[in-house]
């Protein structure tokens, strides 16, 4: 009859250590705000994509309403100066109802209020320069003011610098927070396991004498710490995700315009997933090597 084979943490009895059962609590806790922080990052990192699209190439021009002077006429005068300036491709005049439709998120319903027609709405055009194309926006304000009074360029370019600047500071921001929350498991892994191995000096240098190697107690405390880390990395990620698919539901609900588009590819989905598995990979390796290192300390 063939006797079962043993545990390799019985000799330790790492499970019954009371002090190791914060660990799970903590590297949840960690994995949650680096996944927060890696999502955050990424999302940014896409949204900086698509206001570059949608934005950097394109021009509004306004016109303001004058007593006395026809907007139609204004508006059509501005619309072929624009389409005989070099770099510009398509020039798009917004319609009474089209620029109601622009301000119906502040001011409600225009189109169906009883004071639509008397309200002083400005001319609105929309312009899409070609790309590659060097078109001085200076100059072209000029031309527009002399051909039409009261003619205004919106560029969003100068707000869209300033915008890219902030998102990659909270960029950067983010990645820092996600290596200082993997430098701060790795310092809780290490002390964790620096108390676990005072507190059975006596065993393991029993353990040593009856021929143990050192490799033998260091996979004990190996997959010690990879089964906590585990438990409490997949605890604080599914958090994390859920937290994220709560977010992003809610930013769907909110009108278009009234907040940028910030999202999720579907390849930062696996990154996302990747994280935890990192982070166990990083517990499991600093546990070997601070328990390797300890030991040899010991002798």
């Amino acid at each position: 009859m063939t006797t079962p084979a043993r545990r390799i943490p019985s000799d330790l009895r790492l499970e019954a250590d009371a002090s190791a059962r914060f660990l799970p609590w903590a590297l949840a806790a960690m994995v949650f705000l680096a996944v927060l922080a890696l999502a955050g990052a990424m999302a940014l990192d896409s949204a900086v994509s698509h206001w570059r699209q949608g934005v950097s190439t394109r021009l509004t021009v306004r016109i303001a309403d004058q007593p006395g002077a026809a907007m139609a006429a204004r508006v059509n005068a501005a619309t072929e100066l624009l389409r005989a300036m070099p770099g510009v491709g398509k020039v798009t005049p917004l319609d009474r109802d089209g620029v109601a439709a622009l301000l119906r998120p502040w001011l409600g319903d225009l189109a169906n209020a009883s004071m639509a027609e008397a309200l002083p709405l400005p001319g609105v055009i929309d312009v899409e320069l070609l790309p590659g194309q060097a078109l001085s926006i200076p100059a072209l304000a000029t031309r527009l003011e002399n051909t039409v009074p009261g003619a205004q360029i919106d560029d969003p370019k100068p707000w869209l610098d300033r915008l890219v600047s902030l998102a990659r500071l909270l960029q950067a921001v983010g990645f820092g927070v996600v290596l200082v929350v993997g430098l701060a498991a790795m310092m809780l892994v290490v002390f964790a396991t620096r108390a676990g191995l005072a507190a059975r000096r006596d065993t393991i240098e029993v353990l040593h004498l009856i021929g143990a190697e050192d490799a033998y107690v260091a996979r004990q405390f190996q997959r010690h710490v990879s089964r906590l880390a585990m438990l409490g990395g997949l605890a604080g990620w599914l958090l994390a995700i859920l937290l994220l698919l709560a977010i992003l539901l809610l930013a769907g609900n909110v009108g278009r315009g009234m907040l940028p588009d910030i999202g999720l590819a579907w390849w930062h989905w696996p990154l996302l997933l990747a994280l935890p598995l990192l982070g166990w990979a990083l517990a499991v390796f600093t546990a070997r090597l601070t328990v390797l290192g300890e030991l040899r300390r010991m002798l």
